[in-house]
């Protein structure tokens, strides 16, 4: 498998508030294989502070915040 084609899943959770992306995305990368890339979908303005906070205390590697999406990318790294 290749580390950089890009997202290995899309969690959608566009519509919630705070905290819940952050909650189904601690749930959802200890899943993922070491080194996957989990793309968040999050529309509630606190998921760009919420995401990269969670990504420092949990060790985890924050990839890039895409605008457009919005959507935040983490890597899983142990």
């Amino acid at each position: 498998m290749s580390g950089s084609a890009g997202p290995v899943e899309v969690l959608d959770c566009r519509g919630e508030r705070c905290p819940l992306p952050v909650i189904a995305l601690a749930r959802r990368l200890p899943e993922l294989p070491v080194g996957a890339v989990l793309r968040v979908l999050a529309d509630d303005p606190a998921a760009a502070v919420d995401i990269p906070a969670w990504c420092r205390m949990r060790a985890q590697q924050f990839v890039t915040a895409i605008p457009d999406g919005p959507g935040y990318e983490v890597r899983r790294t142990h």
